[in-house]
């Protein structure tokens, strides 16, 4: 008697049934033979994953930004820095001509951050006071201090250990910060520190919010600083 050779061959096109004894003559139209046909589980779907651990919510352009401008701002940054802006424009309105801004540092740091800070500033077109390259020999320091943080739009201090050294000493970055924070153009630069280590020192200066090398490299910090002077 003849026997189905599906279990061992399967009918699964119309050559296999027709090779089969039993069920060739039903592939033939004997019977209405429909064939074998394996069927697969199929999986559809999509997916989302979404963290805010760790990462920074953007926020649209400081009304200060270029249109065609690509940097991003968080909406911490915007809130702090838009007084200083303008502060920088009602400055740049009486004197127009003069510094974009003045870098306080810790005389430890002039040939390393502070020099890093500086050459990227130059670079993205700010016209900064900085005194290695603005103290020259036999030049009155503390008049010279006191002349450039007059003729600048907003001050810069970059907040590194040695500043955090130097603030309770009274030092000439102390006197310079003083001035500063008389008016409200003063952004902090933490770098290679804390807020929460600043405010053990200066609860005054770490009242100031500002820029953070933790959240934006330097390059990027002084790309915010030159759309924030640019008038």
């Amino acid at each position: 008697m003849a026997r189905c050779t599906a279990p061992v061959r399967g009918h699964s096109s119309a050559a296999a049934a027709a090779s089969c004894p039993v069920c060739r003559y039903k592939s033939r139209g004997y019977g209405g033979y429909s064939g074998y046909s394996p069927s697969y589980p199929s999986y559809s779907g999509t997916s989302s994953y979404s963290s805010s651990g760790g990462s920074r919510s953007r926020s649209s352009k400081p009304r200060w930004s270029k249109s065609s401008s690509s940097i991003s701002y968080t909406s911490s940054q915007i809130q702090s820095l838009t007084p200083i802006r303008q502060a920088v424009e009602d400055k740049a309105a009486v004197q127009p001509d003069i510094r974009d801004a003045f870098l306080c540092h810790a005389w430890a740091d002039r040939k390393e951050s502070a020099m890093e800070l500086h050459d990227l500033l130059d670079a993205a077109g700010v016209k900064i006071w900085f005194s290695e390259k603005d103290l020259g020999l036999g030049v009155p320091m503390m008049r010279a201090i006191d002349k450039g943080l007059a003729n600048s739009k907003m001050g810069l201090v970059l907040v590194t250990p040695a500043m955090l050294e130097r603030l309770p000493k009274e030092s000439v970055a102390d006197k310079e910060l003083s001035a500063l924070l008389a008016g409200n153009r003063l952004v902090p630069i933490v770098h290679n520190t804390t807020y929460e280590a600043l405010r053990n020192v200066s609860p005054l200066l770490a009242s100031r919010s500002g820029l953070d090398t933790s959240e934006d490299s330097m390059a990027e910090i002084a790309e915010k600083i030159a759309e924030l002077v640019a008038i």
